[in-house]
C-alpha cells in the first residue's frame, strides 16, 4: 500500500536527553577527500547514491528511535539534494571539550555522532558515525538547518569546512528559494534540513542521482520501518512518489512475489531476545528461483552474514524435521538439502539491534559480522516454523511437497548432467564441433562470441582474430529456461554445447576457475528475432549461470545499423541519431547511399571485424545486475507462464517500442 500522509511533526520527548553530551569525536576529515572510496565504496554513481543514502538513513534512525514520522527527499534541478525530517534535530549546544557546537562537530569530524552513545540511539543504520561528515567532506557545499522547539539554527560548509558559524536564523535558506514548490516545504517544529551538492572533482563520472535507484532505496526502507512516511520529489522531471507500508516485511515478500503463483500466505516470525529484534517473512511460490533479502537496521546486507546463515540452517532443519514427523520420506530417504528448501522461496530476514554491538564487514555495510546473531536467528526461526507447521498442516504439506519435488528434480538433473558433462569432456577433443576455438589458453585474454545463425557464424569465424577470439554459432532460438529444470535444459543441444564450451560446469558442480573465456559476447541481429534470442540467452545466464553476470563476464555486441557509402568513402552508424549526425558531417559532396543492415550475415568478414569485433573500434554493452530482485521480477514477467502481467507490460510500453519487423 502506498499513500500520502498529512503534515505531521513529532514533539521532542522530554524524557529523551539528546544533547551535545552524547556526541563523541574520534578523528578529523582529512582522510576522506584523499581516499573517498575507503568510506563510500566507490566514486562512481554508486558512491553518489551511497552518499544520499547516508543522509536519508540519519533521518531513518530518528524514526527507529521513535521520533520522526516523515522524511522528505528533494532532488533539485542542479542535482543538489535536500533531505528533511521531523525528528529531534541535531544538537546545537556547545561541547565544552571541543569548544564548538555539537552540530559543527557532527558535520566536520570523522567518527563523531550520537550513535556511539546507546542512550541517544539504541538502533541505527549507521555504524561508524561517518555518514554526515563524509558526505560533507565530499560535497562542494553543504548546509544544515536544525529546528528545535520552533527555533532554527544554521551552518554552511564547503568541502567539509565550515564557512559560517552555527547561529540562530529566522528561517532555513531552503525555504526562501523561489524555485522550490510549496508542497516541497514541510512546516516542521523540530527536525533537520540537510542540503548538499557533491563535488565534481571527486565524483568525476557523474553527480546526477538516478530517480529510480533512489526510489527503490526509499521504498525498501518504507517496508522496513512501519509508521514512517516517505515523500520523494524530483524537480528535474516533476516526479514524485510517496510511500507508507503498514504490513512491514510481509508486504515486501508479497511485493517480491508479484506475478507469481504462491503456495500460501506469508509466514511472519518475530522475536525479541537480548536487545535484538528478529523479524522473518517467508512465502513459497511454484517457481524455481530463490529471492532472499536480508537487512540489519534498514541496511540491505546484500552479502548476507550471520543472520542469513542462521535462517537458512533453521529452514533446512525445520522442514526435514517436519518431513520425518509426518512420514513424508519413503524408504528412509532423507535427502532434503538446503538447496532444495530454497527452490521457489521468497524470504526477508530483518534484524534490529544496538548500534553499539553491531559489526559490519567493511564500511559499505554489506555483510553482518556478529557471530552471536546466527544462533539467535536459528533458534527463533526453528521454534516458529515448528509451531507453524503444527498449526497449519495443509500449508506445511504443500511446502514439503514442493521441496520433495525439488529434491527429485535435483537428483534427476545431476544424473543428466553427469551423463552429458563427463570427466574429461571439456578437454580439447571433446569441445563442440561447431566451436571455432581461439589459440590462447589464457582465459583473461580470451573471448567467446555467441553468434546467431550459421551465416553470421561463418563471417565471424573468417573475420575474427584467431589468437583470442572464439566463435560459437547458434541455430535458431534456444529453449526458454525460465521454468525448465536442469535435466531438460541440458538435453537441448545448443545449450549443452554452450555449457561445454564455457568449461566451468553448471549448478552444484560449478567450478568458476575453469571458465575458459572472461569475455562472453552475445552477438545477434538487430531485429525482433535477434532481440528474442538475446533475451533467451540472458534468461539462461541469469537463472543458471549467474556467476557469469555477477562477475561481469557477459557482454552484448553492438553491430551497426547503417552503412553510409559514397564511392570508396564508407562510414557506419549504430543508432538513428548517429546516422543523422553522420549525414551532416559526411565529407563527400555527392549524395551518399544508405544501407540498413537487417542481419549480421549481410556483412562480409572484413566489415564484421571492423565494426563489431575489433577491440579498438567496437562497442560492447556490459551486462550488469545491480538489483537482483528487480531482475527476477522482470524475467518472471517476460519469460514466465503468467500471460496477464506480460500482456499488461506490452500494452503499457507498446508506444515506446522501436520495432524493425
Amino acid at each position: 500500500m502506498e499513500r500520502l500522509s498529512k503534515k505531521k511533526s513529532t514533539p521532542i520527548n522530554p524524557k529523551s536527553d539528546y544533547t551535545g553530551k552524547q556526541i563523541i569525536v574520534l578523528e578529523g576529515l582529512d582522510p576522506v577527500r584523499k581516499r573517498p572510496a575507503m568510506y563510500i565504496g566507490s566514486t562512481s554513481l554508486v558512491g553518489v547514491h551511497h552518499c544520499l543514502t547516508e543522509i536519508i538513513d540519519n533521518s531513518v534512525d530518528e524514526a527507529l528511535a521513535g521520533f520522526a514520522i516523515n522524511i522528505w527527499i528533494v532532488i533539485h534541478k542542479d542535482d543538489s539534494v535536500t533531505v528533511i525530517d521531523d525528528g529531534r534535530g541535531i544538537p546545537i549546544d556547545i561541547i565544552p571539550k571541543y569548544k564548538a557546537s555539537a552540530l559543527e562537530i557532527v558535520m566536520t569530524k570523522l567518527h563523531a555522532g550520537g550513535k556511539f552513545d546507546s542512550k541517544a540511539y539504541k538502533v541505527s543504520g549507521g555504524l561508524h558515525g561517518v555518514g554526515s561528515s563524509v558526505v560533507n567532506a565530499l560535497s562542494e557545499w553543504m548546509e544544515v538547518t536544525v529546528v528545535r522547539n520552533g527555533k532554527s539554527f544554521h551552518q554552511k560548509y564547503e568541502k567539509g569546512k565550515p564557512i559560517t558559524k552555527v547561529g540562530e536564523i529566522k528561517k532555513a535558506p531552503y525555504y526562501d528559494k523561489d524555485n522550490i514548490p510549496k508542497e516541497y516545504k514541510p512546516d516542521i517544529n523540530t527536525g533537520t534540513i540537510s542540503s548538499f551538492y557533491l563535488d565534481k572533482t571527486i565524483f568525476k563520472e557523474s553527480i546526477t542521482p538516478d530517480y529510480d535507484t533512489v526510489r527503490k532505496q526509499i521504498k525498501e526502507r518504507a517496508y522496513l520501518v512501519s509508521g514512517l512516511y516517505f515523500h520523494l520529489y524530483d524537480q528535474r522531471a516533476d516526479r514524485q512518489d510517496h510511500f507508507y507500508f503498514e504490513g512491514g516485511i510481509s508486504s515486501l515478500v508479497e511485493a517480491l512475489n508479484r506475478n507469481k503463483n504462491t503456495l500460501h500466505d506469508p509466514i511472519f516470525i518475530q522475536k525479541q531476545a537480548d536487545n535484538v529484534e528478529i523479524q522473518v517473512a517467508i512465502q513459497y511460490n511454484d517457481g524455481m528461483a530463490e529471492i532472499t533479502e536480508s537487512f540489519v537496521n534498514v541496511i540491505n546486507t546484500i552479502e548476507g552474514g550471520s543472520h542469513l546463515t542462521g535462517f537458512r540452517m533453521a529452514l533446512t532443519r525445520s522442514i526435514n524435521d517436519y518431513g520425518k514427523k509426518i512420514g513424508a520420506f519413503k524408504n528412509g530417504d532423507e535427502s532434503i538439502t538446503g538447496e532444495d528448501t530454497r527452490e521457489g522461496l521468497t524470504a526477508v530476514v530483518y534484524v534490529k539491534m544496538s548500534s553499539q554491538t553491531l559489526q559490519f564487514e567493511g564500511q559499505t555495510k554489506t555483510k553482518l559480522g556478529n557471530a552471536e546473531i546466527q544462533p539467535m536467528v536459528q533458534s527463533a526461526v526453528n521454534d516458529a516454523l515448528d509451531m507453524y507447521f503444527e498449526e497449519h498442516p495443509s500449508d506445511g504439506r504443500r511446502i514439503l511437497e514442493k521441496i520433495i519435488l525439488a529434491a527429485k528434480a535435483r537428483l534427476a538433473a545431476k544424473a543428466a548432467k553427469d551423463a552429458i558433462i563427463r570427466k574429461g569432456a571439456l578437454d580439447g577433443a571433446s569441445l563442440p564441433g561447431k566451436l571455432a576455438d581461439c589459440q590462447t589458453r589464457d582465459p583473461t585474454q580470451s573471448e567467446l562470441f555467441i553468434v546467431e545463425g550459421d551465416s553470421a557464424g561463418g563471417s565471424a569465424k573468417q573475420g575474427r582474430d584467431r589468437k583470442f577470439q572464439a566463435i560459437l554459432p547458434l541455430r535458431g532460438k534456444i529453449l526458454n529456461t525460465e521454468r525448465a529444470r536442469l535435466d531438460k535444459i541440458l538435453e537441448f543441444t545448443e545449450i549443452k554445447d554452450l555449457v561445454i564450451a564455457l568449461g566451468m560446469g553448471i549448478s552444484e558442480s560449478l567450478t568458476p576457475e575453469k571458465l575458459r573465456y572472461h569475455r562472453i559476447i552475445i552477438m545477434t541481429d538487430a531485429d525482433v528475432d535477434g532481440e528474442h534470442i538475446r533475451t533467451l540467452l540472458l534468461t539462461f545466464f541469469f537463472r543458471h549461470l549467474p556467476y557469469v553476470v555477477v562477475n561481469k563476464h557477459l557482454y552484448i555486441a553492438q553491430p551497426p545499423l547503417f552503412k553510409i557509402q559514397s564511392g570508396k568513402d564508407i562510414q557506419y552508424a549504430y543508432t538513428e541519431e548517429e546516422l543523422d549526425r553522420t549525414m551532416v558531417n559526411f565529407k563527400s559532396k555527392t549524395s551518399p547511399s544508405i544501407s540498413r543492415y537487417k542481419g549480421l550475415g549481410e556483412m562480409n568478414p572484413d566489415q564484421l571485424w571492423e565494426t563489431t569485433m575489433n577491440p579498438e573500434q567496437r562497442m560492447l554493452k556490459l551486462v550488469n545486475m545491480e538489483d537482483a530482485a528487480y531482475a527476477d521480477e522482470v524475467f518472471t514477467m517476460l519469460m514466465g507462464n503468467e500471460v496477464l502481467p506480460r500482456k499488461r507490460f506490452i500494452q503499457t510500453h507498446a508506444k515506446a517500442a522501436t520495432l524493425d519487423v
